[in-house]
């Protein structure tokens, strides 16, 4: 008679035992008969907190919404978009701006790519006073890090939107009472020798204008916000000049893209004006 503690324990297979035994194909990894090379395959609309520094050397936290993308060969059917997510988390759980060449890099051994592309749009902070009051509050304004690697060059855009205030020169002219006036989207994208801080295009824009915006304004600040706007009248066209005037005095500034549009008061439409040099 055999004793149960003498009867020999096998286990059943399981799920995980045969998956493990078992390679998972690999579909991408298959050649493509159409031989067609893709410039851009990647994840887009990715939410990730990033850091980074402004001017006063001070650390900003934001969340980006990121594009990663490398090229694909003709004799692949398709990229491993896992590996982009894990390029990024191998950096940690919130990503720093002086990253990205490492991510750019990364991205092209881990997906074994000649090309690699990352984005990076973000709300960028600023604390502005009141003109009279003095009163503090915030402004948000929209930038984004466009940056590419093909081997270890790499090529890289910043691109600042800014909304201002713009009064018509013509409107003021012809009118017996006041001129109409709007917002206004100034968007400014340059390349450049060395690090222009977002700080300086903002104010660059927010000059070219007929007046800047803010968030808090007591009464003496409306009053002289649109006394301001008034004694600086300003085209579409006025804007995107004036903010390439600056743009060609700067002494890193190698190419530029300035463009305006105004969300007119009295049209049914936009007014928009755009300059390109470089």
């Amino acid at each position: 008679m055999i004793k149960n503690a003498e009867i020999p324990h096998v286990s059943a297979p399981t799920t995980e035992n045969v998956t493990m035994k078992t390679p998972l194909h690999d579909k991408q990894n298959e050649p493509d008969h159409r031989e067609l090379r893709i410039d851009k395959v990647g994840v887009r609309g990715l939410r990730f907190p990033i850091q980074l520094r402004d001017k006063a050397k001070s650390l900003q936290n934001t969340i980006a919404t990121i594009s990663l993308c490398v090229d694909l060969p003709k004799e692949f059917k398709g990229t491993h978009m896992s590996r982009f997510i894990e390029v990024l988390n191998a950096h940690g759980s919130v990503v720093h701006v002086e990253n990205i060449p490492e991510i750019l890099y990364a991205m092209q051994i881990r997906l074994s790519a000649a090309t690699s592309h990352l984005t990076m749009e973000f709300p960028f902070f600023l604390e502005k006073k009141a003109p009279v009051s003095g009163l503090t509050g915030l402004m948000d304004y929209v930038a984004r890090f466009e940056a590419a690697a093909t081997g270890q060059e790499i090529d890289f855009v910043l691109t600042v939107k800014a909304p201002v205030t713009t009064l018509c020169p013509c409107s003021q002219a012809i009118s017996r009472y006041g001129a109409h006036n709007q917002r206004g989207e100034v968007t400014v994208q340059i390349r450049s020798e060395k690090i222009v801080w977002i700080e300086d295009l903002i104010e660059l824009m927010e000059s070219s204008a007929s007046s800047e915006l803010y968030s808090l304004l007591k009464r003496e600040d409306e009053k002289a916000v649109t006394e301001r706007a008034y004694e600086n009248p300003v085209f579409v066209e006025d804007l995107v000049r004036n903010v390439a005037v600056k743009l060609n005095a700067h002494p890193d500034v190698t190419w530029y893209r300035v463009e305006a549009e105004n969300f007119e008061s009295i049209h049914n439409h936009n007014a928009y004006a755009c300059i390109e040099k470089g």
